[in-house]
């Protein structure tokens, strides 16, 4: 019983400040919430009496499921369109449509000039060109772990700057 009550003290001090936090880092509240429980659960699961900083072992353990979160949502395979056969290519119907794809493209480009050269790299490796996150870590002398952190940046910048042309 002791072992519950020490451990129930720990997370608790930490739960309202780890879901504010993590509802704030991710795309919506529900991913920031779930986060924040898969922390706790897996804080819980552990010998609690072992873990020397609880706060950083939660915000440690958040930030990594919701890595995980994001890589899952990733489309499994990208195809660069200059890979596309002539048919496959989109095609733009009408004037409105041209001018709303140019609007998006000038967007686009301006979010991504935002970025620091490292994250416009990263993303144009792994969105672009297809490559994985290794592949591009290999090419570019990083880490996996700063290309997932530099992929997550740049995502997250343009989901942002890019929300008005979501439907």
């Amino acid at each position: 019983m002791s072992r519950f009550s020490s451990s129930r003290k720990t997370w608790l001090v930490h739960y309202h400040e780890l879901v504010k936090t993590w509802t704030r880092r991710s795309s919506n509240s529900v991913d920031g919430e779930d986060v924040a429980h898969d922390a706790i659960a897996g804080m819980l699961e552990q010998d609690v009496a072992r873990i020397s900083n609880p706060r950083a072992y939660l915000h440690r353990s958040a930030a990594n499921s919701l890595i995980q979160r994001q890589k899952r949502e990733q489309p499994a395979l990208t195809i660069p369109l200059q890979d596309l056969s002539e048919q496959d290519h989109p095609v733009v119907s009408g004037a409105e449509e041209a001018a709303y794809c140019g609007q998006l493209s000038e967007a686009l480009l301006a979010a991504l000039d935002e970025l620091p050269p490292v994250c416009q790299q990263v993303f144009s490796c792994h969105r672009l060109e297809g490559w994985t996150v290794p592949e591009i870590a290999s090419h570019l002398g990083l880490s996996v772990s700063s290309v997932e952190k530099y992929l997550t940046r740049s995502m997250r910048h343009l989901q942002l700057k890019l929300q008005q042309f979501s439907s």
